[in-house]
């Protein structure tokens, strides 16, 4: 599949995914909720044990997202309310779902950049707006690049995920321009490089892990580079 020429004389801001492309998600992750289990284990023991149980957390959050299809896009109250759904299956009180979620989001906030990200942040954001888009619910300026960034965009506030086409268009209406003038950046081949494509964008596919373009996706990106060094150094 042959790949479509970037033009970056189209490019006026710049929409940038952030978990795995900024930083490596799943450790974030591990952390936050070893935090959260450590919490609740003085608090509700039955709860915090099962919490770690993969098959527990899928079958409850599938029941909440049954129950309230409101909450599938956003990940902060869909974990609440699992949590809600845990302890009141532990016999423990409900009630403690929102203080132990709050464990869970403060250390969700404390990520390990890849090396490579500030500087490609400066570098990128002295050129064009950047908005931030994500499917997760860090928040930037608890993470402290915020200064870097025009807006921040993500399922809770759109009510749409990627690879929706309306979540770039709005990401790219908090930048001022329309989709078409947007290069959008990010790891996931399907949520953020066909779903930029779809939308209209241009996108360069960040593959730290020289993966393959998957075959069924009907586009290839714009561009492919190994880390946000090599970015820079294409968009130079």
């Amino acid at each position: 599949m042959s790949a479509p020429t970037l033009d970056m004389g189209r490019v006026r801001a710049i929409t940038l995914d952030l978990d795995d492309t900024l930083w490596p998600v799943w450790p974030t992750i591990e952390r936050a909720e070893k935090a959260m289990r450590s919490w609740l284990s003085h608090r509700a023991p039955v709860a915090a044990r099962l919490s770690g149980d993969t098959q527990i957390q899928r079958r409850l959050r599938d029941a909440a997202v049954a129950d309230h299809p409101a909450i599938a896009h956003h990940l902060g109250d869909l974990r609440r309310e699992a949590l809600r759904r845990l302890l009141v299956e532990s016999a423990e009180d409900p009630a403690l779902a929102e203080p132990a979620y709050r464990v869970f989001f403060d250390a969700r906030q404390q990520v390990d950049l890849y090396p490579d990200a500030l500087t490609a942040l400066e570098a990128l954001s002295a050129r064009f707006p950047i908005v931030a888009l994500s499917n997760g619910n860090a928040d930037v300026h608890r993470v402290g690049i915020g200064h870097f960034f025009r807006a921040a965009v993500n399922p809770a506030i759109t009510g749409f995920s990627k690879p929706d086409a309306r979540i770039f268009a709005a990401a790219a209406a908090q930048a001022g321009v329309s989709p078409a003038q947007v290069l959008h950046i990010g790891d996931d081949a399907q949520l953020d490089g066909a779903g930029a494509l779809a939308a209209g964008m241009q996108t360069v596919w960040i593959n730290r892990r020289d993966e393959r373009w998957p075959a069924e996706l009907p586009t290839a990106p714009h561009a492919e580079v190994a880390s946000l060094t090599a970015l820079c150094a294409l968009l130079r």
